[in-house]
């Protein structure tokens, strides 16, 4: 099969494309053949060597995809051939999702609804994941709340929100383009805020009443944790989501407010959050809550671009990889 391999940590160059052997499944396992594949900014951070637990070389990139069941391994009945579903795991660095077939543990594959297309369902495991385990793992959000998605038109706010609007919150997010900020309005937010505009913050206050925002979901923290916790609510959670640097704050804006900082990596969640998640998420795909925004698709062999698109500003949905 074609799959892409990082044979050496460095920039997007490091991203081959080569032939490599096809998958066999063990026991418990399934070969998914690949219809689509997500590309996350967590990619670019294992490939180039700056990320806390990284492969070892070579390996293949990528654990969000979507395709259908290829094999199936001994003892696995809840899937046959042919069956479409979405990945949330990959077995092995062997076996990563930028490929034609995948290697997975059955319980890291999840059915695919009728409803959803292979690259929406590559849309899903991360950022849904993600936006999912912030808000109610983290934050544990109410229904009634305010939540102010702090770079909301990427793949994880466009989640965020869309969970966020069907769990009952007050809903305002941001983003840095007006298409983008058209995307996260169709979405649902109930308040659309451009974060390059100097004033963006007092306008948030004056929406709240000057109570601020009871939940925030920090896309890019090393810009933005001061602000967040200059307009986060008493008794507000912050959750970082993204970060691509470091930042001086001042600690002594969440003591007068009981307000907590969380950091979040979905890997750390247990297995029976993950179960959660997917039955949540499960259900949402299914009956048309979620709907997962896929803003471009490249041909696998042009993982290089894709890895450079998804670190530039003005996200807008899912970057996919089509094998």
């Amino acid at each position: 099969m074609k799959a892409i391999r990082v044979h050496t940590f460095g920039g997007s160059e490091v991203l081959q494309l080569d032939d490599v052997p096809d998958p066999t499944p063990g026991p418990g396992q399934v070969v998914v053949r690949v219809r689509a594949a997500g590309v996350n900014p967590v990619d670019t951070y294992v490939r180039s060597g700056n990320y806390a637990m990284l492969p070892t070389l070579p390996y293949i990139p990528g654990n969000d995809c979507a395709g259908v069941i290829e094999t199936v391994g001994e003892g696995v009945t809840r899937f046959k051939k042919g069956d479409r579903v979405y990945v949330v795991r990959t077995t092995t660095q062997l076996s990563g999702g930028y490929a034609e077939l995948a290697l997975c543990d059955a319980p890291m594959v999840h059915t695919l609804p009728a409803n959803v297309s292979f690259s929406q369902g590559a849309a899903v495991s991360v950022p849904y994941g993600t936006a999912y385990r912030g808000l109610h793992h983290k934050a544990h959000a109410r229904p009634g709340e305010t939540l102010l998605v702090h770079g909301a038109s990427g793949g994880v706010g466009v989640a965020a929100v869309q969970l966020a609007v069907a769990h009952g919150m007050t809903v305002i997010g941001t983003a840095g383009t007006e298409r983008g900020r058209r995307l996260v309005q169709e979405h649902g937010a109930h308040q659309v805020l451009d974060h390059t505009a100097p004033d963006y913050l007092k306008k948030l206050m004056e929406l709240t009443g000057n109570h601020g925002a009871d939940v925030i979901l920090e896309m890019l923290a090393n810009v933005n944790l001061q602000k967040d916790i200059d307009v986060v609510a008493r008794f507000g959670r912050i959750v970082v989501i993204g970060n691509r640097g470091t930042i001086e704050i001042n600690p002594r804006g969440t003591m007068g407010k009981d307000a907590a900082i969380f950091g979040l990596a979905l890997w750390n969640a247990a297995p029976e959050e993950m179960a959660s998640i997917h039955a949540a998420l499960g259900g949402g795909l299914a009956n048309g809550t979620l709907r997962p925004v896929v803003g471009q698709e490249l041909p696998l062999k042009e993982a290089a671009r894709a890895h450079e698109a998804v670190l530039k500003p003005g996200a807008y949905g899912k970057i996919i990889l089509i094998p």
